[in-house]
């Protein structure tokens, strides 16, 4: 195949030596480094582009443009991406997910040590300079002998399972897809195989939420499947706040049918001052935000120039989005 011209936003967070291997990879003749804030800017190079490296998500401009085979979305979750018109017009989407895994699953591990030691509560008690010693400390548990459920063994799943394993935890895991267990697994389910969640449910200490959101995912955990629950058992969320019904969550906190939420996603983002999930018991939020790998910008251009080489081979690619990632729902 004929080498593709590329248009390349300038405002992806790419340090000299990132640059360098983009443009070796790509050729410094075939790129098109485009000031994204002009419009003009954009048009004119989607009219000769086959190929956009984008900072965020694409838009209608790229759907439209004519010669534009491949999009590549320097992030993790393609959601916004994944609308009716790119399936439809065959427009091929890959993302940046895996950069930022294992601090993801670090994140998940953050809040079930907080919540699952109370945490909170001895540090509340150490700004009014309080030794607290209870009777109900003797009711803690530590994450030792634990069931993790992990709904999503993507690359964050896959991070979460090994480091949950590290602690001495059953390791149970849900995807989509039927295929051997990724180490630190002790049991996989798989929508492929016609198995539902509801075992890692009912079962689990600690609910770990790491998929996509989707029109498949979309309120996944709902009334029902929290009633499943144990009443002890927590819920971590660093999906997208759209796979739980919040206010079903909410509720079952205040009722105590949940022992605890920990959340770096909500819905809406950002949380407005006055929601009710500030103020639920026994919930841990952070603002969407995890704390960054050293080589997260390396990682990042790993996959942009695997993709690359494996598009002009015509070989699979990396984090290529597919049907089952549509969502409409903001349509």
């Amino acid at each position: 195949m004929s080498e593709p011209i590329v248009f390349v936003a300038r405002d992806l967070p790419f340090d000299a030596g990132h640059w360098q291997r983009l443009e070796e990879a790509i050729g410094s003749d075939r790129m098109l480094l485009v000031d994204t804030r002009d419009p003009a800017a954009v048009s004119a190079a989607l009219e000769k582009a086959e190929v956009a490296i984008l900072s965020g998500d694409l838009d209608d401009r790229h759907i439209a443009a004519a010669n534009l085979k491949w999009v590549h979305c320097d992030h993790a979750g393609l959601t916004k991406s994944a609308r009716p018109e790119v399936f439809e017009r065959g427009l091929v989407v890959t993302g940046s997910a895996g950069r930022s895994g294992p601090a993801l699953a670090e994140h998940v591990l953050m809040f079930s040590l907080m919540l699952c030691s109370r945490y909170p509560d001895f540090y509340e008690a150490q700004k009014r300079h309080e030794w607290r010693r209870t009777p109900e400390m003797m009711d803690l548990r530590a994450l030792y002998g634990r069931t993790i459920g992990i709904l999503g063994m993507g690359h964050t799943g896959v991070a979460l399972a090994s480091r949950a394993k590290a602690f001495n935890m059953r390791v149970l895991g849900y995807r989509r897809r039927d295929l051997p267990p990724p180490p630190g697994v002790d049991r996989m389910y798989s929508a492929d195989r016609n198995e539902t969640i509801d075992e890692i449910l009912a079962e689990a200490d600690i609910l770990a939420l790491v998929l996509n959101l989707s029109d498949a995912t979309y309120r996944m955990i709902g009334r029902e499947q929290i009633a499943r629950m144990k009443r002890s058992a927590i819920i971590v969320n660093l999906s997208r706040g759209g796979v739980i019904d919040q206010d079903a969550m909410i509720e079952a906190l205040k009722d105590g049918r949940l022992a605890g939420a920990g959340l770096d996603v909500t819905s809406p983002e950002p949380l407005p001052a006055d929601h009710p999930l500030w103020d639920t018991p026994n919930v841990l939020i952070t603002p969407h935000f995890t704390a960054a790998l050293p080589d997260k910008v390396d990682r990042s251009v790993d996959v942009i120039v695997e993709n690359f080489r494996r598009y002009r081979t015509g070989e699979a690619m990396l984090n290529r989005m597919t049907k089952e990632d549509l969502w409409t729902r903001d349509a």
